[in-house]
């Protein structure tokens, strides 16, 4: 099984969006493995917006990131990395469809409720960065059967 990294950023954590968001996801059928409520450090806000650096928003990121509790998530599932981000709509609110989290609670895309890694390898690299191995849990839901063939 595939798994993703999701954080629920500062606006969503604040706007009560936590269990909306997590039903969303079990809804759908992945399995949640690691779950968490961080302030998050500069430094690992750095890390994880490393490809961000040169670019004139990295600060800005960074900032509003560390701004407040964050929800660092990893889910479990066949695709679970492009479903996840289908669920979570565009970056930016304005063009995501009505539906995914984004287009049903964002406006702006500077507090657009939702990190979600954007590929297989990005998830790899970034559920290491928030997660220790033992923070994890290898477990099988008993509505597997019920979901994949």
């Amino acid at each position: 099984m595939e798994r993703t990294f999701l954080a629920i950023k500062p606006d969503g954590v604040q706007r009560g969006l936590i269990g909306t968001i997590i039903s969303r996801l079990e809804a759908k059928g992945f399995t949640l493995v690691g779950l968490k409520l961080v302030t998050v450090s500069r430094q690992l806000a750095e890390q994880h917006y490393g490809e961000h650096k040169e670019k004139p928003f990295f600060a800005g990121l960074v900032n509003f990131i560390t701004s407040g509790p964050v929800v660092a998530m990893v889910w479990e599932g066949k695709g679970v990395v492009a479903s996840a981000r289908k669920i979570i709509g565009a970056t930016n609110p304005l063009n995501s469809e009505p539906g995914t989290l984004r287009g049903d609670f964002g406006i702006d895309i500077g507090r657009n409720i939702i990190h979600g890694s954007d590929a297989p390898e990005t998830a790899v690299r970034e559920i290491g960065l928030w997660f220790k191995e033992d923070e994890l849990a290898n477990w099988e839901p008993s509505l597997t059967t019920w979901i994949y063939e």
